[in-house]
């Protein structure tokens, strides 16, 4: 083992580490908090001057963190937030976490990790480990990130050490936080890999090595590619049990019996969040260089993709049963976040189910005890409360998140017309009823 590992491997064991981490999104802010409660010092970068407000005041922005726990690492001086990318020349490990949308449908963008990855390259101490945590195609790592660094003039294993190691976080998950989810980690070399595990043992209890940065990228896309697939599937089974009429949620609940072989997914309004929308067609668009064609993986996002369109058709069919129009009825939509109990909107299904009833002549509403108000893609609408007198003015809630905070019974006695497509009201039988 050469000095600079025996020199960081030391630094480690004795938590004199000084982390970075580059974006202080959902994934990075926990990390960073977790590694300052093991008195690591942190310094967090971030450009978003909201996000840095809020933590100069030490007022969280993410559901899983506690304003008080943000509060405390900052009081003990442990963790520090800046815009200033030259902060990084403290850092002996710095992490990776800024955002990977898509361009379009299909086309991945890393332009957020190739940015800061440039500006990571010009402040990087010598001898630091480099950690990508943004969810990204396989080769990333190592055909557009190291190629960065190498025109900087630095040299792998001699100047820095680069992984891969997909950022696991689900929010709002009591029962898995931060330090109870195996840390995958792939390095560029067996030295790098070292290192990274021995980082992450700081503050996770397991860590997984794998041989390579692409093992480490395909992971995080597997993982996401099973969701989404699974979900598409029982999301056309709902639509063909609906025709067979089946109960499909009856259905799941007794194939759920099964002690091997199966385990139970459900159907909704679509998904949403930063990953499973997105991180299959990663791997979709970059087997497509292979020349493979992924229909699994296409087949599912369409699907997926329809529910909120078919959503709105069964609500107008059931309208109709009532001899009521969708054009100019009025619909409340119950939770907006992609969610339960999340304050998270990022591609909402339930944003899609209101603009598809919206583009029928539907007069929308929603109420969302987390989300006061909602301006995204041309909406500007406020909550509604759900009182008994409020519910009776609509001729159809759809349960679009299945929020805790919300009170079923009120809504169950006071709506005329009910679309769950949560499950909410499994075990109710009632004509004001209609599951998805």
């Amino acid at each position: 083992m050469d000095k600079t590992l025996l020199v960081g491997n030391r630094k480690i064991r004795n938590k004199r580490l000084a982390i970075a981490v580059v974006g202080l999104g959902y994934v990075g802010l926990p990390l960073a908090l977790e590694f300052a409660k093991k008195k690591a010092k942190v310094i967090g970068i971030e450009i978003n001057a909201d996000r840095l407000k809020s933590i100069a005041i030490g007022k969280s922005y993410i559901s899983d963190i506690s304003s008080q726990e943000l509060a405390t690492v900052l009081d003990a001086g442990y963790f520090k937030a800046s815009s200033n990318f030259a902060d990084i020349q403290q850092a002996d490990t710095v992490l990776i976490c800024v955002p990977t949308p898509l361009k379009g449908r299909y086309l991945p963008d890393i332009s957020f990790i190739k940015s800061a990855v440039s500006q990571v390259a010009v402040h990087l101490k010598k001898g630091a480990l480099v950690i990508l945590e943004s969810t990204t195609y396989p080769g990333t790592t190592e055909e557009e990130i190291l190629p960065i660094f190498q025109n900087h003039g630095l040299e792998h294993d001699k100047d820095f050490y680069l992984c891969f190691s997909p950022e696991r976080i689900d929010p709002g998950n009591k029962k898995f936080p931060v330090q109870k989810i195996p840390k995958v980690i792939g390095g560029l070399s067996p030295k790098a890999t070292e290192l990274a595990a021995a980082v992450y043992q700081i503050i996770i209890k397991k860590v997984v090595p794998v041989s390579s940065s692409r093992a480490a990228e395909t992971v995080k896309l597997l993982e996401n590619t099973y969701r989404l697939i699974n979900i598409g599937l029982i999301d056309e089974l709902s639509m063909m049990a609906h025709k067979m009429k089946i109960d499909i949620w009856e259905v799941i609940q007794a194939a759920s019996t099964k002690p091997f072989g199966f385990m139970p997914f459900y159907p909704g309004p679509g998904v949403g969040g930063h990953c499973i929308p997105k991180d299959p067609l990663y791997l979709h668009w970059k087997a497509k260089s292979f020349g493979f064609h992924s229909r699994f993986i296409q087949l599912a996002s369409n699907v997926i993709k329809y529910m909120p369109e078919y959503i709105a058709k069964r609500v107008k069919d059931g309208l109709l049963q009532k001899g009521i129009k969708l054009a100019n009825s009025r619909i409340l939509v119950v939770g907006v976040t992609y969610k339960k109990d999340i304050k998270d909107l990022r591609k909402s299904p339930s944003i899609d189910v209101i603009q598809s009833l919206r583009k029928q002549g539907a007069r929308v509403s929603y109420s969302d005890p987390l989300i006061p108000f909602l301006k995204i893609d041309g909406l500007d609408l406020k909550s509604t409360e759900l009182s008994a007198k409020k519910i009776k003015e609509f001729d159809c809630c759809i349960i679009a998140t299945d929020h805790s905070q919300i009170n079923y019974t009120v809504l169950l006695k006071n709506a005329q017309f009910i679309f769950d497509s949560r499950n909410v009201f499994k075990g109710k039988h009632s004509e004001k009823v209609e599951r998805l």
